[in-house]
């Protein structure tokens, strides 16, 4: 690996924001390269192969608007699209614009170091090195899976599976005895799934979720044509919306405290009929207002009483903290599951996993004899894949020691002492509270003009100021601090990792971010120094 190639920009990630990225600088005269860890493009969709994984959002929105013929021509099947047909869309992205022949696949990033006098990044990967004056990091916020590592891991004699880095040849477990751990938003979609083929299943539950029906159905082609025909519009109201998703209902003020409780019931009862995120739309403060919240949790917690048989099981599977905290969750069926007789709920609550025999895991003193056990314990989020490239920016400052008090950006696109680095869905961007797609285009959009701008100034260097990321952060906790958001250890918080700085690392509300982001370049980058 002695030899360099040179580009004018690497992107870092082929899912669905180093795709529009590669798209877009290519169509703008750059001379890029995307350099991807997996074998193919897709992304988080390209890991995520376990049973029942699927999109929260809606398949007509969680696409692609930059291409009007794009948005025409492809056919989606379902209301929420699942991992393979997520991927095939991610594949054929790929495939009609040529883009494949400019990524470099199963290459995976070590090391990135910037050069201080020639204004250059050096990329270090597992089989090549690359160098360009900007690196673009298209990582993924769901990307960099978090596997626990339990005391006699490697002393299990059956099979061990993560949700986020799933066998691309799938997984049979039929009459096999399997236990997952975890029931995050990966064990809803996989458990219902799991338990149609295990002889028996045993679900590990630290923590209970809210989850609410998703309600999927093959999607019905005269909805789908009608959303066609007026895309341009539905895609201009959604850039409108707080989360960028459209909801079947109407926008309202009502408040959930001050609802009649034949109101509230009918509402409530409508909004879980229908499935969905439209749910948590109901009433304009249950995020904001603790009475309102604990009212919609009391529903929720009502309905999982009615479908679990068990008593003891149903007060297990329920919830007690603030609803939607945490990313909500859809499902299908996840709750009947533990009315089946094959499937066992184990509280670990309080005990935790002693550790893994040969035979199983051991819990509370007591052993589950397994086949499998299938890790459903999430992703280091937001920062996770971009600290494990190993970046080192101005003056020796390595990213993880920038940010041991937790992430430090500027609109999520820019870190101090890093000049020439954009993050795509970085910390402090409203990513992950948002229909990711949307985010992403605003995102690569914004990033690609930015290096066309510099380009016809004669720049070569832009880095955010210290003053400029540390106003950013605080707006994105004020903005936080207004809602019940950072009320439970979530991920957003990155309380799901062994000591990781507990920050609220999304912003809320996508609409004014973006204006914000307008705002800036249209003050010539204001809050950068470009050179």
């Amino acid at each position: 690996m002695d030899s360099v190639e040179d580009r004018e920009v690497i992107v870092v990630g082929a899912g669905f924001g180093g795709l529009y990225a590669l798209y877009l600088l290519r169509n703008s005269g750059f001379d890029v390269i995307a350099l991807e860890r997996g074998g193919g493009v897709g992304g988080t969709w390209y890991w995520n192969r376990y049973p029942g994984a699927r999109c929260d959002v809606e398949s007509l929105q969680y696409s692609y608007s930059f291409d009007p013929q794009l948005e025409q021509d492809w056919e989606w099947s379902e209301r929420y699209a699942g991992q393979p047909e997520i991927l095939k869309y991610a594949e054929h992205v790929a495939g009609r614009f040529e883009l494949e022949p400019d990524i470099r696949f199963d290459t995976n990033v070590e090391q990135m170091d910037f050069d201080e006098h020639t204004s250059t990044w050096t990329v270090t990967t597992n089989n090549a090195i690359y160098r360009a004056p900007f690196v673009i990091a298209a990582t993924g916020c769901l990307s960099a899976a978090n596997q626990p590592e339990f005391e006699g891991i490697d002393d299990f004699e059956g099979a061990i599976y993560h949700t986020g880095k799933w066998p691309h040849e799938g997984v049979d477990f039929t009459g096999q005895r399997v236990g997952v751990i975890g029931t995050g938003s990966s064990a809803v979609q996989s458990i219902p799934i799991i338990a149609q083929q295990a002889s028996q299943l045993t679900v590990f539950q630290r923590t209970p979720n809210y989850s609410v029906p998703a309600r999927n159905q093959p999607l019905d082609p005269k909805i789908q044509a009608n959303v066609k025909a007026n895309y341009d519009d539905l895609r201009r109201a959604a850039r409108t919306e707080r989360s960028g998703i459209l909801t079947a209902f109407p926008l309202n003020e009502d408040l959930a405290r001050e609802a009649t409780e034949p109101d509230f019931r009918s509402r409530m009862d409508h909004r879980w009929d229908y499935g969905g995120f439209s749910f948590y739309r109901s009433y304009v403060d249950i995020v904001i207002d603790p009475v309102s919240n604990q009212r919609v949790a009391d529903y929720v917690r009502s309905r999982i009483a009615e479908v679990v048989e068990d008593t003891e099981i149903a007060k297990l599977l329920s919830p007690s903290n603030t609803i939607a905290c945490k990313r909500p969750c859809l499902d299908t069926d996840y709750y009947e599951t533990f009315n089946s007789e094959h499937v066992e709920l184990i509280d670990i609550s309080t005990c935790g996993i002693d550790h893994l025999s040969e035979r199983g895991v051991v819990a509370d003193g007591s052993e589950y004899d397994l086949d499998a056990i299938v890790f459903a314990t999430g992703f280091d989020a937001m920062t996770g894949a971009l600290l494990g490239m190993n970046i080192t920016g101005r003056g020796g400052l390595r990213l993880d020691t920038a940010w041991q008090a937790g992430p430090r950006t500027y609109l999520g696109l820019s870190v101090p002492q890093f000049p020439n680095l954009f993050t795509v869905t970085g910390p402090g961007s409203p990513s992950v509270l948002t229909n990711m797609i949307m985010a992403i285009e605003q995102h690569v959009e914004w990033i690609c003009a930015c290096l066309r701008n510099m380009r016809s100034e004669g720049h070569q260097s832009i880095e955010a100021t210290e003053a400029a990321a540390d106003s950013w952060v605080d707006h994105v906790n004020t903005v936080a601090d207004e809602t019940l958001y950072p009320s439970c250890n979530s991920w957003y918080l990155g309380s799901n990792i062994p000591g990781k700085t507990r920050v609220f690392m999304p912003l809320i509300g996508f609409p004014t971010y973006a204006e914000k982001c307008a705002e800036v370049a249209a003050n010539g980058y204001s809050g950068f120094v470009v050179t």
